[in-house]
């Protein structure tokens, strides 16, 4: 039976990158040795990193102002060292879920926070509308998809103050004007490589102007110098991210990535919305997330939750079990999901509702 991967994270990654990885560990680069016992600092995994960062540069259409830096430690450690390198006194902050949250409490170690708004009321169902930015930020931090929630900030915001953007679940899923950010990034475990890399999109000419010292690992402009080889990186997650990234150029680059994945969300939305036994967590058509669909049970079918659960599993189904802050059902619909396993969803929905 084929199995359709909609795991929140870890994730699906194309076939081309876990087969080719899978190869890298036996024998990379025709050097009859693992990728996971070679030096960093040879030519055959120098030419790796040097490929993905560049590909990650061409994808994005990144400007010359910004650099792409590669480190250890999942967006978590993000959280730390962007008001390490950012916040001086004051900073903005969207709070709109988990990780939004998480994000506030650490930038509180380093200065002010306001928080601009949040949907905390609605169990962060929504994006805030209509709240103000202070003047006297040094950035607003967005996390721009909500993987627990379902939600997903989908243009890059019109604010008078530089954007931190926490890119995790939706990079690459869409084009993004990366001028208007001192600071992207994001875990890899979603849309670019295993577990164990994060990524950072930096403006060269932001840094530096904090008054505290900074560790040297966690200054941004240690692994700009050092073109993400300060320290050891995780080689095989940028083997990962490089094969993910020629993928993306060769399926026609992010704009059509963004097609084909608001095509995947339409089709799956619209069988939740017509059809009685299910319905949406997020009423806002504008604020659903393409990458993270989240469901539930009508109210006259909630006692059919764990049916429907043991059903899709037998169907093929994997990871749509809804995370426990929300309940029901989530379908993750990364880059690398292909259209096929969602109409096996949506199939797989119209039966169980034919059925009862």
């Amino acid at each position: 039976m084929k199995k359709h991967n909609f795991f929140a994270g870890p994730s699906i990654l194309p076939e081309n990158t876990i087969k080719n990885t899978a190869e890298a560990v036996l024998n990379f680069a025709g050097t009859g040795l693992s990728v996971l016992e070679v030096s960093h600092r040879g030519k055959e995994f120098v030419a790796v990193m040097d490929e993905a960062l560049a590909l990650f540069k061409e994808l994005l259409d990144i400007p010359s102002t910004h650099e792409v830096v590669f480190v250890g430690g999942g967006a978590s450690l993000q959280f730390c060292m962007a008001p390490y390198n950012f916040l001086n006194k004051k900073a903005a902050y969207l709070s709109t879920g988990a990780w939004a949250n998480k994000a506030i409490k650490e930038a509180k170690l380093f200065g002010e926070v306001v928080e601009v708004a949040s949907s905390k009321d609605k169990n962060y169902s929504y994006i805030p509308k209509g709240w103000d930015v202070p003047s006297d930020v040094e950035y607003l931090h967005i996390t721009t998809n909500n993987t627990i929630f379902g939600t997903e900030i989908k243009k890059d915001l019109d604010v008078k103050v530089p954007l931190i953007g926490d890119m995790s679940s939706d990079i690459f899923s869409r084009p993004v004007d990366v001028s208007k950010y001192n600071l992207i990034y994001g875990g890899a475990q979603k849309n670019l490589a295993p577990a164990g890399l994060a990524f950072a999109i930096v403006r060269k000419d932001a840094l530096g102007n904090v008054d505290r010292p900074i560790p040297t690992y966690l200054n941004y402009q240690t692994h700009i110098e050092n073109g993400s080889m300060f320290n050891t990186p995780p080689v095989l997650p940028v083997f990962s991210a490089l094969e993910t990234l020629r993928w993306i150029k060769e399926v026609g680059g992010v704009a059509k990535l963004q097609k084909i994945n608001e095509d995947k969300a339409i089709l799956l939305y619209n069988a939740i919305d017509n059809n009685k036994m299910f319905k949406a967590t997020v009423d806002n058509l504008e604020d659903r997330s393409i990458m993270n669909v989240c469901f539930v049970m009508n109210d006259n079918y909630t006692e059919l939750e764990k049916e429907f659960l043991d059903f899709a599993v037998s169907k093929g189904m994997t990871g749509i079990k809804g995370h426990r802050s929300v309940g029901g059902f989530r379908a993750s619909i990364y880059n690398a999901l292909p259209k096929s396993s969602v109409q096996a969803l949506v199939d797989a929905m119209n039966e169980f509702e034919a059925k009862h």
